[in-house]
């Protein structure tokens, strides 16, 4: 029965994953990001979701991630500034980089010139935007030097307010057990359609983000 349903499930809700135009994006920006950020399309995240480890020794070489000490399956989410799910890759190894998925996942695809990304410091994507003439918004590296400026901590610290709801929507996916268990070897043939399920029924929740809410819901 989950066999059979997933696919299905997957091709009949994947309509409630659409990339908004910027009209709309415009519309429905919440204070949060309109007064510093108000050209942001999207914050994007990876997250990584424990599987079965592989008999396969490639399969398991690739599917091992260094940070969680674990083999994964590894993806990549995008939310609109007020919290709708607007991208989901497939599912990657979970050795594969922030930037190979962002690279590999067809999410550029989706980018204006002129739109404005937030991420945190592990997305090196500059060099994959340039071209395209999208801005990308980070947290400010500290490596080599001796502090941040006033101004890179003013910065960094607008940043990571608002860059922490692609981290609430993320935990929104790890509700459903499927995702914040270990997924058996046999059901990764599935698990692209089970994070288009996934995240379909998020959209279908109440907003993430609202402007007269000052504290994280509890789910």
């Amino acid at each position: 029965m989950f066999i059979s349903w997933i696919p299905l499930l997957a091709d009949k809700l994947k309509a409630l994953i659409i990339w908004l135009p910027r009209e709309t994006l415009r519309d429905c920006c919440p204070e949060s990001f309109r007064e510093n950020y108000p050209r942001t399309t999207c914050i994007i995240d990876c997250a990584e979701t424990f599987i079965q480890r592989p008999t396969n020794l490639k399969s398991r070489g690739e599917t091992y991630s260094n940070y969680k000490s674990h083999n994964t399956a590894k993806y990549m989410v995008g939310i609109s500034p007020h919290g709708q799910i607007m991208f989901i890759s497939k599912a990657f190894g979970g050795r594969a980089s922030d930037k190979f998925i962002v690279e590999k996942s067809g999410f550029l695809d989706y980018l204006l010139p002129g739109d404005e990304i937030m991420a945190n410091r592990g997305f090196t994507i500059e060099d994959l935007l340039f071209p395209r003439r999208v801005k990308l918004n980070i947290p400010s590296f500290t490596k080599g030097k001796p502090q941040l400026s006033a101004e890179d901590v003013t910065s960094t610290r607008r940043i990571a307010r608002v860059r922490i709801h692609v981290e609430r929507a993320i935990r929104r996916l790890k509700v459903f057990k499927i995702l914040s268990g270990t997924v058996p070897v046999s059901s990764l043939k599935l698990f692209d359609d089970i994070l288009i399920v996934c995240s379909a029924l998020v959209n279908l929740k109440y907003d993430l983000i609202r402007d007269t809410c000052t504290e994280e819901d509890t789910e």
